[in-house]
């Protein structure tokens, strides 16, 4: 028997409805670079109506872990784990059902990182995963990034050639000054790695209708070249976190709950990511910990559709966006743990004035959510592991 220590496991999150194929490019790109695949445990969030069945045929074809979790699945889980009273906190018909995978890992100590694909990526060029797990092993130098607004567009870097902000990014923090540094990092304090994306950048609807584009996609696209250097968010400073192409560690999930959206009464939605980074990123500032962002690149294949319809969906919560990070921006700063700080900014929502904001009972929504999703963390721990299938 080998004296070698085992690789670390990781859960590879795929929330999807369709382009499910993406998965094999994946685990391609993994063997071409010499990246184990065996440490690659696949999760397909997704709906009754989907193709469940050709999905684990996939799963089965390229000889790699996983398991499909449908609605029902998702259900079944639920009450296997004893957790059915929570499982309102993955809305339904959502993005922010990557929080099933956010729960599943929780259940499963086994693994110690996670990754968040879309299914209309591929990955670039380069070793993706291997990529991923160096930069939350980072330990040396990284540029680092602020600016006189509190927010770095992680577009930055070629934002005098295509002004582009990602979807997000406050309106009212535009047209800020950037100001770059070199920071010292230790191992161990990188959480989380952002990849960034080629090809259609991921804008909100309004910057699209800027852009010129109806069809949800966007006229300016973006391209390897124009990310240059990896980098890190100064202290203090805020940054959009896409869950498109993103490692961390499992350390965070407590502080990373993909908020509900789209599922609730104000029919607030394309904010779950968005809001759980900004979240993350005041959890990092009080622990001392980092979000890395660059590479490795994904290409962004986004399908074409309506540019309006998604703007009905983001267009409830738009103003919502712009008040949010100054709600827990000093929220939970004697926190010891990320649960702490978490319930911390729970509670700033709760106690936002909700007449302040069209929508504003939608922070409160929130707030109850966060709490919930801390209790069914501690519910997972408490239950008896299931065997996997």
């Amino acid at each position: 028997m080998s004296d070698q220590p085992t690789a670390p496991e990781i859960c590879v999150i795929v929330p999807t409805i369709r382009e499910y194929d993406c998965v094999r490019a994946y685990v391609r790109n993994a063997r071409e670079h010499g990246f184990d695949s065996s440490r690659l445990t696949f999760v397909l969030v997704t709906e009754d109506f989907c193709e469940t069945d050709q999905m684990r045929g996939m799963l089965a074809e390229l000889g790699v872990d996983g398991e499909v979790f449908d609605g029902s699945r998702r259900e079944e889980w639920y009450t296997e784990q004893g957790i059915d009273e929570y499982g309102h906190v993955v809305p339904a018909a959502s993005h922010a059902e990557t929080s099933f995978g956010l729960l599943y890992m929780w259940a499963n100590p086994r693994f110690e990182y996670g990754v968040f694909i879309d299914d209309d990526t591929l990955p670039g060029e380069g070793d993706f995963f291997g990529r991923h797990m160096a930069n939350l092993a980072h330990e040396g130098p990284v540029e680092s990034v602020a600016s006189d607004e509190g927010w770095v567009n992680v577009l930055y870097q070629a934002a005098d050639e295509h002004g582009l902000y990602p979807r997000g990014y406050p309106y009212a923090a535009m047209d800020e000054t950037v100001e770059t540094d070199t920071a010292s990092i230790e191992r161990g304090e990188v959480v989380a790695s952002q990849g960034l994306w080629t090809n259609v950048p991921d804008l909100d609807a309004v910057r699209i209708l800027m852009d010129g584009d109806l069809e949800g996609q966007a006229q300016t696209r973006t391209t390897a070249d124009q990310f240059e250097r990896d980098f890190v968010v100064a202290p203090g400073n805020y940054l959009t976190v896409c869950s498109m192409n993103l490692a961390f560690q499992r350390e965070i999930i407590p502080a990373f709950y993909q908020l509900p959206m789209d599922d609730n009464q104000w029919a607030v939605g394309r904010f779950d990511d968005i809001w759980s980074g900004v979240f993350l990123k005041r959890a990092c500032d009080v622990l001392g910990r980092r979000i890395y962002s660059g590479r490795p690149l994904c290409a962004h294949n986004k399908a074409p559709r309506s540019t309006f319809d998604d703007l009905h969906n983001e267009v409830a919560g738009l103003e919502l966006n712009e008040h949010v990070w100054r709600l827990v921006d000093d929220a939970g700063a004697d926190a010891e743990s990320y649960e702490a700080v978490y319930r911390a900014m729970a509670d700033a929502l709760l106690g936002a004035d909700a007449d302040a904001y069209r929508n504003g009972a939608f922070l409160h929504h929130v707030g109850e959510y966060m709490h919930d999703w801390l209790d069914c963390l501690t519910e997972l721990e408490r239950a008896p592991a299931v065997a996997d299938d």
